[in-house]
């Protein structure tokens, strides 16, 4: 009996098989997303309290490791956390408010020293560069902030954002024991040991991320700063502020930070001075590229720099300057469960036959 042929080839079929899954997946992230834009208010202090806990969790187990009940240890690492993000936040915005005049004065002056030498166009005018940027930074501020908080005032939901951000940190500290057990008590059966070994892998990347960047960030603008004050740089510190905050937004923040520094540096103190910031600041680079990204960062969040600046647009176009810092973490943890699944996923390696 002849065996009726298929219809379209192997190869043919195998393709059709793949983009079905491709149409699948892209089909429920575009559904995830679209949810994730609608509970925005309920979805931000979550990610943001997963952020604080995957940084603050180190802290916590060592205060349980010690006896600390883990309530007040959770409340005691909140406090911590309180304490140092206010703190910071107050030196960074401190110092930017400060120094922030001298620098866009600074800016504005090398600007026109690019027009004068570069010749770059005869009736092209620094004030009309600097109205166009203005309005183009109100622009795409309003349109984040309006994707972000509509209808709701800018500081009221910041603080409300903030507050429901510490409390989740501290349930999720507390709590944190009771991950495992839940992700087995959700999952399908037979795959809650698959389910836990895909949170645990996607918050180790979450985490690796959070340590590392902080770590690298304040090096980054301890050793920027020093170099800009030996320059004597005007505005070091709001610089050194500035580098400090751009850091969580991989090579976009640090290319932003570094050009400002080097414009401020070429306005101030000349060309020779510009080309010696502009040594600080690549030096400063090489050694987070070479240096402090193997060292500090995990493996977990090595990613390809294109993928990294797909992200990057990717949470931009979502949500503005927010989903920008969300962005890679989040891509981090995407991967680290892809990893997991091909890990769990491939097939038991047979046992070799035995000879005749």
């Amino acid at each position: 009996m002849q065996t009726q042929k298929p219809l379209l080839p192997d190869g043919a079929r195998r393709t059709a098989a793949w983009c079905g899954v491709v149409l699948l997946v892209a089909g429920v992230a575009a559904v995830g997303v679209w949810l994730c834009v609608i509970f925005k208010t309920a979805v931000t202090p979550v990610l943001l309290a997963l952020l604080g806990t995957a940084l603050l969790g180190p802290a916590h187990r060592r205060m349980t490791a010690h006896g600390v009940n883990r309530s007040v240890a959770a409340g005691l690492t909140c406090a911590l956390l309180l304490a140092v993000v206010g703190g910071a936040g107050y030196i960074v915005v401190a110092a930017l408010v400060d120094t922030g005049d001298q620098i866009v004065r600074s800016l504005k002056d090398a600007g026109q020293w690019v027009v004068d030498h570069f010749q770059v166009a005869d009736d092209l005018s620094v004030d009309d560069l600097e109205a166009n940027a203005r309005k183009l930074v109100e622009k795409f501020g309003a349109s984040a902030a309006g994707g972000l908080l509509t209808g709701i005032s800018l500081v009221g939901s910041l603080i409300a954002t903030s507050v429901l951000a510490l409390l989740l940190t501290f349930f999720f500290l507390r709590d944190s024991d009771r991950a495992a057990k839940l992700a087995h008590t959700i999952a399908p059966r037979g795959t809650g040991d698959m389910v836990e070994a895909m949170g645990r892998r996607a918050f180790e990347a979450i985490q690796g991320f959070m340590r590392g960047t902080t770590l690298i960030a304040l090096i980054d603008a301890v050793c920027i700063t020093v170099g800009l004050l030996i320059l004597r740089v005007p505005g070091a510190v709001g610089l050194g502020a500035l580098v400090l905050v751009g850091a969580y937004i991989p090579y976009l923040g640090a290319f932003i930070s570094g050009a400002v520094a080097v414009l401020v540096a070429l306005a101030d103190r000349g060309f020779v001075i510009a080309l010696w910031a502009l040594g600080v600041v690549l030096a400063v680079q090489v050694l987070e590229g070479h240096v402090l990204q193997p060292m500090i960062q995990s493996r977990t969040v090595q990613m390809h720099p294109a993928m990294i600046l797909i992200a990057l647009t990717a949470g931009a176009s979502v949500a503005g300057i927010l989903g920008m810092l969300l962005a890679v973490p989040l891509c981090a943890a995407a991967f680290g469960i892809l990893g997991e699944l091909r890990k769990g996923g491939g097939a038991e390696p047979r046992p070799p036959e035995e000879p005749a």
